[in-house]
């Protein structure tokens, strides 16, 4: 009897409140108009549980207003990216997927052109005749440059380009469960998430360009493209240029480790008096065991890698199928909700500057298809890049660069610190490093004059120009 009782104190609410939202047979009688009340008053959701529980089909219309808008982009009717893309967008194919890029020719331009938003540069270009590819950072896109592409292809004479990663801007989202390349039905096509197709897209690129070589421009996560990029084909690269470089730098110089030396051994072996033949019988036995547990050790430590690439192969395959999951998927869409905007003030040294055009630059790519499940592909291939050796090996072969490089970063860096980045350029050779005052993650957009200015004084110091050249070379 007790608990009937506090079944019915529990379920009486509810019953009040369908009464006042109004059974379904008056819903059904009121006249419909979806194209103005799906913003507002979406319809209850008509499902079995809420049938039964009045307070399902409360939790179902809470749920699909919150999907109704992510970051402030709606996102009832979301659309194909090239229905998105702007007057000087272009497309092209590569590896079955859809690149989104834009392109500026200085050489096509008149001689007369003038920088756009006000943009003016006191030196004359350094007529290099070698493009630029500029490469976004997380959660960007091509338009993170929009205010320097033009520029910095004037500053070089030639030409500059800018892509979309996929799973950022405008790029077509790929389902990889799905996803094939031309002429690769034998085998399995490169996941377009991954680091690896970012390098061969950046080198694409550079052939798209009908160039033997391109200065590689790179902001935060891009940097790391940018000197992959740079290991995988040096020859193609001219100049690197790191932006905020989001790459975490050496912890220390590489110091020479004292260990066994052969030719040491050598002067004390003959140094050593002559012992008897019982003597060296005994060390003969004694090399010979330490041979054998050497080579017992050696085959249990083969049986312990292989049972280890096996719980790795299984650990893998299970944390692939939890960040593929709609949970993972619904996890993404509330970060960015929560974080998105914020993220993109918080890279402001001034978050004042952070005007609504810039806002919506950024939130643009929200109304693609396919956004949320490209962005969670995008973070498990990151997380298993992670995983492998890759990073650790980069880290280490900084000091094989021998290109002419810039790091670029802002004195109030919240997200990548200034020091970060001055430790990376004293793991390079050679390397430029310049700090903007007043500037946070994006010197490229909220101190531009002021990164064309360095970039410019750079590339002169770099390519023989007589002009100024008062770059300082960490060494």
């Amino acid at each position: 009897m007790s608990v009937l009782g506090v079944g019915v104190v529990q379920f009486r609410p509810l019953l009040v409140l369908k009464h006042e939202i109004g059974n379904p047979q008056s819903r059904r009688d009121a006249p419909q108009s979806r194209s103005y009340s799906r913003r507002f008053h979406p319809p209850l959701a008509s499902s079995a549980s809420g049938a039964q529980y009045p307070a399902g089909e409360l939790w179902d219309a809470r749920i699909k207003q919150q999907r109704k808008r992510i970051a402030g982009i709606d996102q009832d009717e979301l659309l194909d990216p090239t229905l998105l893309a702007d007057p000087d967008s272009s497309f092209c194919e590569f590896q079955g997927v859809h690149i989104h890029h834009k392109l500026y020719d200085a050489q096509s331009q008149s001689k007369d052109y003038i920088p756009s938003q006000g943009l003016t540069l006191s030196h004359q270009t350094v007529k290099l005749n070698i493009p630029m590819i500029l490469l976004h950072g997380f959660g960007a896109s091509v338009f993170s440059w929009n205010r320097v592409m033009k520029p910095l292809a004037e500053i070089t004479a030639s030409k500059a380009l800018a892509f979309d990663r996929p799973a950022f801007g405008l790029t077509s989202r790929v389902n990889i469960l799905r996803h094939s390349s031309p002429g690769t039905d034998d085998k399995k096509p490169l996941n377009p998430y991954t680091m690896a197709f970012a390098v061969l897209a950046t080198l694409y690129f550079i052939d798209f360009l009908a160039a033997e070589k391109a200065i590689l421009v790179g902001h935060s996560a891009g940097a790391l493209v940018a000197i992959n990029s740079y290991f995988e084909a040096p020859e193609r690269v001219a100049a690197l240029i790191l932006v905020a470089p989001a790459i975490l730098a050496p912890g220390g110089v590489h110091k020479v480790v004292e260990g066994n030396h052969p030719e040491r051994t050598d002067q004390i072996e003959r140094g050593r008096p002559k012992s008897d033949n019982l003597l060296k019988s005994f060390l003969k036995l004694v090399e010979i065991i330490s041979k054998f547990t050497q080579y017992i050790a050696g085959a249990v430590m083969q049986i312990a890698k292989g049972m280890a690439d096996m719980l790795n192969s299984l650990y893998k395959k299970a944390l692939s199928a939890i960040l593929r999951s709609a949970v993972a998927v619904m996890l993404v869409r509330m970060i960015i909700d929560k974080f998105g905007i914020a993220a993109v003030k918080t890279a402001w040294y001034d978050s004042k500057q952070v005007t609504d055009h810039i806002l919506q630059g950024y939130t643009k790519p929200l109304r693609a298809k396919g956004w949320d499940r490209a962005l969670v592909e995008f973070t498990a291939a990151m997380l298993f890049d992670n995983k492998s050796s890759t990073k650790i090996a980069l880290r280490e072969r900084l000091h094989e660069i021998s290109c002419p490089v810039l790091i670029v970063t802002g004195d109030s860096d919240r997200l990548v610190p200034s020091w970060n980045a001055e430790r990376l350029s004293r793991a390079i050779p050679e390397c430029c490093f310049e700090v903007i005052k007043n500037c946070g993650h994006l010197p490229h957009e909220e101190k531009a004059e002021e990164f064309l200015s360095v970039v410019d004084k750079f590339l002169k110091r770099a390519f023989g120009s007589s002009e100024d050249q008062s770059l300082p070379a960490i060494t």
